[in-house]
C-alpha cells in the first residue's frame, strides 16, 4: 500500500490530482473555521462546549465538521446539497419532465445538475435564515448567557444570512473542482474531509469525560468491529446473471455474452438514517419555541435519544425509507425494458413482465437485510452508551462510520484503476 502511493505520487498527473483534491480539502477546512461577520468568536467558543452534547443540529453539524455551531462560513456544510439532491431525484416520481430529463442521458443529466444547483441555493438562504434567527434569539444555545451575534440588527443579519448562503455555494463549487480534476467523488470527500477532522476531538472527549481509559478502549474496540461490519456489508453485491442473444448483421455476430446486474446489500446508502433523523429532529426544534408547554414537556421526556419511544420510531422511520429510497432508485421496469430491447434475458426467466417480477422479488429480499444492517448501524450508538454504561452520548455513530468507509473505500478504489492504468501495483493488489 505505501508502495502505492510512493508510485502514485512519481506519476505527475497523478500526482497533481492528489494535491489538487488535498488542497481543496485543506481549503474547506479553512472556511469551517472562519468566522461570520457578525459573530462574536468568543461567545461562541464559550458556548459552544456545553451545547454540543444535546443540540438537536448535531447532525448537520457532524456533516459540516463542527463548522455549524461555530456559526463560520460554512456553517451549512454540504447539507443543502445533498437535500436538493434527494428532493430532485424523488420528484423525478412526481414531474414527468424531470424523469424525461433522467432518460436522456449526458444532456438530461446536466439540467438536472442545474436544477440541483438552484435548489441548493434556496436550500441555503433557508437554513441560513433559520439558523441565525435562531443564534439570534438565544435558541442554539439555550444554557448560554453570553449572546453570540451582539448585534443583531436586520443588516447584520441579513450580512450573515448571506455569507453563509455563498459559502454554500463555494462548497458545492469545491465539490464539483474535485470530481473533475481530482480524485474521487468531490462532494463525498467533503464529507468525509469534516468527519475525519472532528474524529480525534471526538474520541478525546471520551478519554478525558467520565468513560476512562479502560472504556475508551472499548469504544475503539466497537469503531473496529462496525467498520469491519462495514467493509464486509458495502463490499456484497447479489448478482444476478444477464445473457444476452448472438445477433447476425451483416456478417458479424454481436451479442452472445454474459454479464450480470450487480445489487448492493444496502442499495440506500445512508440516506434512510438522515431522513429519519431529520424527521425526529422536527419535534424536538418546535419545542424549543414554546419550552413550557405540555407538548414540549412530552417531547422532552420521550424523544431523548435513549428512550424506548425513541428508539422504535428510529427503527421503523429508517426500515420505512430504506424501502422507499430503494423503490425509487432501482427501476425494475425500466432494466427488464433495456435488457429486452438489447436482446438480453436472465436465465430460466422470460422477458417482460416475469423479468420485473423477478427483479423486485430479488431487490425486496436484497433489502430486507440492508435495512435491518442500516437499523443496528444507527442505532450501534446508543447501544454502546447504555452496554458500557457512558454518562455522555457518543459524539459519533454507525451513520459517520458508514460515511467514511464507503467513502474511503470508493476513492481507493478509483486511485487503483489509475494506478493499474499506468501499470503500477494498485492497493487492493
Amino acid at each position: 500500500m505505501l508502495s502505492a502511493f510512493v508510485q502514485a505520487f512519481k506519476t505527475p498527473d497523478l500526482r497533481r490530482k492528489l494535491l489538487f483534491t488535498l488542497g481543496i480539502m485543506a481549503l474547506f477546512r479553512l472556511g469551517s473555521v472562519l468566522p461570520t461577520p457578525g459573530v462574536s468568536l468568543k461567545n461562541v467558543q464559550t458556548c459552544v462546549g456545553q451545547a454540543e452534547d444535546a443540540s438537536l443540529l448535531s447532525l448537520i453539524n457532524i456533516f459540516s465538521g463542527g463548522a455549524l455551531l461555530q456559526l463560520s462560513v460554512f456553517a451549512l456544510g454540504i447539507m443543502p446539497y445533498i437535500t436538493a439532491s434527494i428532493i430532485i431525484q424523488l420528484l423525478r416520481v412526481v414531474i414527468p419532465r424531470f424523469e424525461e430529463l433522467h432518460k436522456e442521458g449526458q444532456a438530461g443529466t446536466a439540467k438536472l445538475t442545474e436544477y440541483t444547483r438552484y435548489l441548493t441555493i434556496g436550500l441555503g438562504v433557508l437554513q441560513s435564515a433559520t439558523i441565525v434567527a435562531t443564534a439570534a434569539n438565544g435558541q442554539l444555545f439555550p444554557t448560554c448567557t453570553v449572546p453570540v451575534i451582539p448585534n443583531d440588527s436586520p443588516v447584520n443579519l441579513a450580512l450573515m444570512i448571506v455569507t453563509m448562503t455563498a459559502g454554500t455555494g463555494l462548497i458545492m463549487w469545491l465539490g464539483e473542482l474535485i470530481t473533475d480534476r481530482g480524485i474521487g467523488n468531490g462532494m463525498s470527500l467533503l464529507i468525509f474531509t469534516s468527519i475525519v477532522a472532528r474524529f480525534p476531538q471526538n474520541l478525546g472527549s471520551i478519554l478525558t469525560g467520565s468513560g476512562g481509559a479502560s472504556k475508551f478502549f472499548m469504544v475503539i474496540a466497537v469503531i473496529l468491529v462496525a467498520t469491519i461490519a462495514v467493509v464486509f456489508v458495502e463490499q456484497g453485491t447479489r448478482r444476478i446473471p444477464v445473457q444476452y442473444a448472438k445477433r447476425m448483421i451483416g456478417r458479424r455476430q454481436y451479442g452472445g455474452s454474459t454479464t450480470y446486474i450487480p445489487i448492493k446489500i444496502n442499495t440506500a446508502n445512508v440516506i434512510p438514517v438522515i431522513f429519519a433523523s431529520s424527521i425526529l429532529a422536527m419535534p424536538q426544534l418546535v419545542s424549543q419555541f414554546s419550552p413550557n408547554s405540555s407538548w414540549a414537556a412530552w417531547v422532552g421526556q420521550n424523544l431523548r435519544q435513549t428512550d424506548t419511544i425513541y428508539l422504535v420510531a428510529y427503527g421503523v422511520l429508517i426500515l420505512f425509507f430504506t424501502f422507499f429510497y430503494t423503490a425509487i432508485t432501482f427501476n425494475a421496469d425500466e432494466i427488464a425494458d433495456n435488457m429486452k430491447k438489447y436482446g438480453g434475458f436472465i436465465p430460466g426467466i422470460r422477458a417482460g413482465e416475469p423479468t420485473v417480477k423477478y427483479l423486485s422479488y430479488v431487490i425486496n429480499r436484497v433489502t430486507v437485510v440492508g435495512a435491518i444492517y442500516l437499523v443496528l448501524l444507527a442505532l450501534l450508538p446508543t447501544i454502546a452508551v447504555i452496554w458500557l454504561g457512558l454518562s455522555q452520548s457518543l459524539p459519533f455513530g454507525g451513520t459517520t462510520i458508514l460515511i467514511m468507509v464507503g467513502v474511503g473505500l470508493q476513492t481507493v478504489k478509483e486511485i487503483n484503476s489509475q494506478l493499474q492504468q499506468r501499470h503500477y501495483e494498485g492497493f487492493l493488489s
